[in-house]
């Protein structure tokens, strides 16, 4: 094996990490005087010359595991049939292996191979270190398949308030061994640089310029909503232009004219409205509705509790507008874990 050059390495909690680090120590005295530890949070530094030795040492987990099959089997021809390769292929692993780590490991003889007292050793602390590597791969594969962990999903203010909560809950109810952390804000999240498993975004115009996975989890409909106060008293609704005669409550920050353009199905009207009251996201306009501050648009996945409790009620039932659609939006070239898309799944049934 080429050694490459290396100016240094990092190793945080690996799970191996400190079982070949006492490997290491047991067979060369010289390197406890060669280190230069550096410790900042969970990560230590390693001195370029310890690492130049260790990455040899640590380079090829399969001459570890062949080495521990011979002792298992206790012929390389035995060990060479367990792990599908050939008798000289195990030899020149083990003639590797004893070289990076500076001692002899097996004693060979024509008819027969045993250990030294170093290698029962070696032997006894590099066992636990292969069940680790073995089970954190296992661990890994099934995450693909089994549904449990952590998600890490990002929503719209609006939705994670309004929508989340009752599905999430219930959700739960079906996958208790999964965990759910939610990030509420309309600022476009990276899900790589934020570890997301999930974005729910409607629209994908605002996403990152990346590779991204998205998956349509529902259309979203925007109808006109009012609370039944500012309602009362107040002139007919009858078509899109009487909007213009009302108190509006709009979802933007920008000043100005908001177009809308309605349809009831059989035609399309387009109207310039100015708002009375403007937020900067679907949540406060929300509120600001309920409150009675005017006429508001919203989606109506969003309004579904404050309609059915009567807080809200639809104005101009027939005119709505369409044609965005909520997304379900993972990383790039990433398989999907179960958890994620168990969640996924779920959400897209229940909207």
């Amino acid at each position: 094996m080429t050694r490459m050059p290396i100016r240094a390495a990092v190793f945080g909690d690996h799970f191996l990490g400190k079982a070949y680090s006492d490997i290491a120590n047991s067979f060369r005295g010289d390197i406890a005087n060669k280190k230069s530890w550096f410790t900042n949070s969970r990560q230590i530094c390693i001195s370029e010359h310890m690492v130049a030795d260790m990455e040899t040492f640590s380079g090829s987990i399969d001459d570890v595991r062949a080495f521990c099959a011979v002792v298992d089997f206790a012929t390389l021809s035995a060990a060479a049939r367990q792990l599908n390769e050939t008798k000289g292929s195990i030899s020149r692993r083990i003639s590797r292996l004893e070289k990076a780590v500076g001692v002899r490991l097996l004693s060979r003889s024509p008819r027969s191979v045993s250990c030294t007292a170093e290698g029962l050793e070696f032997y006894d602390k590099a066992m636990p270190a292969l069940a680790l590597l073995d089970d954190a791969g296992a661990s890994v594969r099934r995450s693909r398949s089994i549904a449990r962990g952590t998600i890490r999903i990002t929503a719209p203010i609006d939705i994670a308030i309004e929508v989340l909560p009752e599905i999430i809950t219930s959700f739960r109810l079906d996958y208790p061994q999964i965990a759910i952390e939610v990030i509420a804000t309309d600022a476009t999240l990276d899900p790589v640089a934020h570890r997301i498993d999930l974005a729910l975004r409607v629209g994908l115009a605002q996403m990152p310029d990346m590779q991204f996975q998205a998956f349509p989890i529902a259309e979203m409909r925007v109808s006109m909503f009012a609370a039944p106060s500012y309602l009362q008293g107040s002139g007919p609704i009858e078509v899109p232009a009487d909007l213009e005669r009302h108190a509006l409550v709009l979802p933007r920050e920008r000043p100005g004219v908001t177009h809308l353009s309605l349809s009831n199905g059989a035609r399309e009207e387009r109207v310039s409205l100015r708002a009375d009251v403007r937020a900067s996201d679907f949540a406060c306009v929300l509120k600001l509705a309920e409150a009675g501050a005017g006429i508001a648009p919203l989606p109506e996945i969003v309004v579904v509790n404050s309609v059915s409790t009567g807080r809200l009620v639809r104005v101009l039932p027939d005119w709505s507008w369409s044609g965005l659609t909520l997304h379900a939006i993972s990383a790039p070239g990433r398989q999907m874990t179960a958890r994620a898309k168990a969640f996924r799944d779920y959400i897209k049934a229940r909207l």
